[in-house]
């Protein structure tokens, strides 16, 4: 073989390798991309289940205390019932 065939046939063989890693580069950016676009609607359905949940906590909360108002509801019915029959049995005793 004759030296100018040789660098040729070197030129070319480095001409495609170019090219593959070219094409597998663009391949690369191509994926990444779309783990990238994936990721960023993840991020954005996370962002909004917890904006849709955050009210659950609230409930929870809210629950307690409307445990503690019925709670403290009761105690106001029971003196209230007791001023009631004691209004009452004065009202009796002044007849």
């Amino acid at each position: 073989m004759e030296n100018m065939t040789l660098w040729q046939i070197s030129w070319a063989i480095g001409v495609v390798v170019v090219l593959i890693v070219a094409v597998l580069l663009l391949v690369i950016i191509a994926a990444a991309r779309s783990i990238d676009k994936r990721a960023n609607e993840i991020w954005i359905a996370g962002k909004q289940i917890a904006a849709n949940t955050v009210s659950i906590w609230m409930l929870q909360k809210t629950n307690v205390v409307a445990g503690e108002i019925l709670a403290t509801a009761k105690g106001i019915a029971a003196g209230a019932g007791a001023i009631d029959a004691k209004l009452s049995d004065l009202a009796r005793g002044a007849r």
